[in-house]
């Protein structure tokens, strides 16, 4: 095609012409060709290819497919536009492949891609899962892709099709739009809403069995999304719901439905997502995370100056309150780094300001590295292992592994579980006190090797790996990481029960560890599981759910790709 374009193989065909892909041979790179046929012959069908070129060159945005060129060769017109390796959203809502926080990164994009379109003077008029890419890339500018101004109507120009014309996809239309009425951008509002509500309720409100039978349900009132997803986030739903509404006048903005996708994101169940985070998502995680880690870093960081007055010999010269509260607000500021610089200064100071502490600053920095060490992305957990020693004091040091499990991703709830079993066992060094199993037969108080790293080494840290006890710091990590999979939050007898047989596997799998390594049972063993695993299912329970759309999907019959409506 224009000594240009090398023709490959056909990817689709839609309501008016076949999609290809090519291959630029003078850029070298893959396009997608749209041949449209008899468009460039007289009559609407050359207006609709000249306006879908018309309007998608206004268009510049990462949600958009781009639009390199396009021309008309005899009766055909030729569109040539950016290829997007991905699936389209209707192929994926099939699979039941998206977690309930895809569909709003989705939304997000499409919202912001409309606005953009909108502001242009482009109104989509055929927003469909058919026309939404999802690029396979994980780390492009959107998560999704907007294509095919076919049917666009640009605003201020005569419109395009007589009356009682009526273009688009049936089952998303606005009434106004079935009605052959002239439409806006709420007409792309109604058709998005549709869209997110198929893909979060798993069904299509307006969908029938035949054209003739959709065609009576538009206009009719739609059941509330929050009836169909209970646990979806209220504000989500309600702005969904709005923008549904027959009238026009009253679904609101696109920017309405925009800014309650953003304000919910973080609420909705992500397990199993395969879409990545949009630009605003990973902008407000960000924020969110970074307020999380002040927090939290704050805190640990005083705990560990408070470890420094106590074991410091002489003192440092500043009050303790003030060095304390000096520390929590360095935190506060530089979270990551002001940690590893309050770790640093307790084991400077009990290595260098007297020689009588050497043996505890090597404990204390081998408990201490290990942190950055395994969760070296996840600054906020580093200090959540602390859970460890505090569980252990407590009596119930089993519970520090069920702490673990609430935390997302298998990696983080295995690492911090091992980290709070080695803090543990660390702490128990440091002290001579028995906070689960007690320090090993083989290491030698804290009197003899206090003062020496070299003694440490040989007498605190060597006993404890030697010991065999590592064995059960694994244990608490696969406990931690398959927790969140025995918990079944269909209803509170199968949370229960989940917890119950979490505590009695680790009980069992911790006690056999025990009796081989020739170990006394764990203080609070049995409360701290069940104590620990009953809170920690609670949480899980309370925390967004996965879609049961997802679980089922396998299940559902094929649903048609489209209505096309002459």
């Amino acid at each position: 095609m224009l000594d240009r374009y090398r023709i490959e193989h056909r990817l689709g065909a839609g309501g008016f012409g076949e999609v290809w892909q090519a291959r630029d041979e003078r850029l070298g790179r893959p396009v997608a060709l749209k041949v449209i046929p008899g468009a460039g012959a007289p009559g609407d069908r050359a207006k609709r290819a000249a306006r879908e070129a018309a309007a998608a060159a206004r268009l510049n945005h990462p949600a958009v497919v781009v639009l390199y060129e396009a021309w008309f060769e005899g009766a055909d017109a030729y569109l040539v536009s950016e290829l997007v390796a991905g699936r389209t959203l209707a192929a994926l809502e099939r699979e039941g492949a998206l977690s309930d926080r895809d569909v709003a990164r989705i939304g997000i994009a499409l919202c912001e891609a409309l606005e953009h379109a909108h502001a242009h003077g482009v109104v989509h008029r055929d927003v469909k899962p058919q026309n939404v890419l999802i690029p396979d890339a994980t780390d492009g500018p959107a998560p999704a892709k907007l294509t095919d101004f076919g049917v666009a109507q640009l605003v201020g120009d005569d419109p395009l099709t007589l009356t009682g014309d009526v273009l688009g996809t049936l089952a998303y239309m606005a009434p106004e739009q079935a009605e052959g009425r002239e439409v806006d951008a709420r007409a792309d509002l109604y058709s998005l809403s549709l869209v997110l509500y198929e893909a979060l309720a798993g069904e299509h409100p307006v969908r029938a069995s035949s054209p003739a039978a959709s065609l009576r349900r538009l206009g009719a009132p739609i059941p509330s999304l929050r009836r169909q997803r209970r646990g979806l986030p209220i504000p989500l739903s309600a702005a969904i719901d709005r923008a549904l509404a027959p009238e026009p006048d009253r679904r609101g903005s696109i920017a309405d439905l925009h800014e309650a996708l953003i304000e919910t994101i973080a609420e909705l169940a992500d397990e199993g997502g395969i879409v990545a985070p949009s630009p605003v998502e990973r902008a407000l995680t960000r924020r969110q995370a970074g307020f999380g880690a002040r927090v939290i870093a704050a805190t640990a960081g005083a705990a560990l100056a408070a470890a420094l007055f106590v074991f410091a010999d002489p003192r440092p010269p500043l009050a303790a309150t003030t060095a304390l509260i000096a520390v929590a607000l360095a935190l506060a500021l530089a979270p990551r780094v002001a940690w590893l610089a309050a770790a640093a200064g307790a084991v400077g100071w009990l290595a260098f300001a007297d020689p009588g502490h050497g043996g505890q600053a090597t404990v204390l920095a081998a408990g201490l590295l290990m942190a950055p060490l395994l969760l070296a992305r996840t600054g906020v957990a580093w200090s959540l292992a602390l859970a460890g020693p505090l569980a252990g004091a407590l009596g119930v040091a089993a519970g520090a592994a069920a702490a673990a499990a609430t935390l997302r991703g298998w990696w983080q709830r295995a690492a911090v579980a091992a980290l709070s079993w080695w803090w543990l066992a660390l702490a128990e060094l440091l002290s001579g006190r028995t906070l689960a199993f007690g320090p090993p037969a083989a290491a030698r108080p804290e009197a003899r090797w206090g003062a020496s790293a070299t003694d440490a080494i040989a007498h605190a840290l060597w006993p404890l790996l030697a010991s065999g006890r590592l064995a059960v710091g694994l244990v608490w990590a696969a406990g931690a990481a398959i927790m969140p999979l025995l918990i079944c939050r269909r209803s509170i007898a199968g949370v229960i029960a989940g917890a119950l047989v979490w505590a009695v596997a680790m009980v069992a799998s911790t006690s056999a560890l025990d009796r081989a390594l020739g170990l006394s049972a764990p203080r609070g063993l049995v409360l701290g599981a069940a104590a620990g695993a009953l809170a920690a299912a609670a949480l899980i329970l309370l925390a967004p759910t996965r879609s049961p759309r997802r679980a089922d999907a396998a299940e559902q019959p094929r649903r048609p790709e489209s209505e096309p409506v002459a």
